[in-house]
């Protein structure tokens, strides 16, 4: 009897059932690890166009891993001699004005002419799962397919504002990339749009006719910060009222302090379904640029918007830092539960948690 009849029979006298050479053993779980990109490997595609690359930039630049922060600090400093060279346009606007309507309209509009448009869409955030609600791309279908464009949806993640944090270092990428139009869409429901102001040369709002007065349904403080007005949906039997809401609009802005100093608001009624006006809000915005490139605004604005970013990542490295901290989280609880019970007052659990 061979060693391997021997080993065989004892398999089989002691209850094993010999092995048929064809059934596998319990299969091990193997796990891919991700190969990180080198940051000068990953700007170098970026710099060529490549949209998966900038893809992959912006997750890295979201990714809340202490490598991937380090990683994507490292891109940006790469990138930051190749960004700049873009007109940022902010677009905000009550619900229901109609934002992923132009947006889609005006962006084909100027990737057919031949500009290379990169649109950051600001979903509202899910607050069971953070993600966005809305899904910015499967409604800009034609213009998520153009050659030119480029769209990026992101959960605002309770921003305020509706502008998720790092939408300022996203920009840059663009830029690099080479895309010389970025549009920035807010989540538009009546939160600070301060946050849009700060990170954008052009502040657009969207607002509609009739719906009654319709002065009195847009904030005044928006109004005030916008560089142009466009009282969308004016087509159809909306046309002659939305010609009489932009005249009302021209009215009221003579009484408001100018976004901008050197240049008074525009109010243009738009079609984005017929293409009516789309024309002239371009129009505007070059004379806008030319304007404020003249007299050193444009500049100007660019240096406010470097120290708001740098202002405003201050309070969310203040914020995080601050929950990092080993049993800080459980330490706010047991304070919130002092204020719900009404044995402390809020002032003073917060005296309390920076004491300790």
């Amino acid at each position: 009897m061979t060693e391997r009849e021997k080993e065989a029979r004892k398999r089989t006298e002691g209850g094993v059932p010999p092995h048929d050479g064809m059934s596998a053993g319990p299969r091990k779980r193997f796990v891919k690890k991700r190969r990180p990109v080198p940051a000068d490997e990953l700007a170098g595609e970026i710099r060529s166009g490549s949209r998966l690359a900038l893809a992959k930039g912006i997750t890295l630049l979201e990714s809340r891993s202490p490598e991937d922060r380090k990683a994507a600090q490292e891109l940006l400093l790469g990138l930051l001699p190749d960004s700049g060279n873009s007109v940022r346009i902010g677009i905000t606007g009550v619900p229901g004005a109609g934002k992923s309507t132009f947006i889609e309209s005006f962006g084909l509009m100027l990737a057919e002419a031949g500009h290379k448009v990169a649109v950051l869409a600001i979903d509202p955030s899910s607050t069971v799962t953070g993600g966005s609600i809305l899904g910015d791309k499967t409604r800009m279908e034609e213009l998520a397919r153009h050659p030119n464009a480029f769209i990026r949806p992101s959960p605002s993640s309770g921003t305020l504002g509706g502008v998720h944090r790092k939408t300022r270092e996203t920009m840059l990428l663009c830029e690099a990339a080479g895309y010389d139009i970025i549009l920035i869409e807010t989540v538009g429901v009546g939160q600070s749009e301060t946050a849009v102001r700060g990170m954008a040369d052009f502040f657009l709002l969207l607002v509609l006719t009739g719906a009654g007065d319709e002065l009195q349904g847009v904030k005044k403080g928006i109004m005030e910060l916008a560089d142009g007005i466009i009282v969308h949906k004016a087509d159809g039997d909306n046309i002659i009222p939305a010609k009489r809401t932009a005249r009302e609009y021209k009215q009221f802005l003579h009484m408001l302090q100018p976004a901008t100093p050197g240049w008074q608001t525009t109010v243009h009624p738009v079609s984005s379904l017929a293409g009516n006006g789309l024309e002239d809000v371009w129009e505007t915005i070059l004379g806008f640029r030319e304007n404020m490139s003249g007299t050193g605004e444009w500049d100007r604005r660019r240096r406010d918007q470097l120290k708001a970013w740098f202002r405003q990542s201050i309070e969310d490295w203040l914020i995080d830092s601050f929950y990092a901290s080993e049993g800080r989280k459980k330490e706010v609880e047991r304070l919130e539960g002092k204020i719900l019970d009404g044995r402390l007052t809020v002032t003073a659990a917060v005296e309390e948690l920076f004491r300790g």
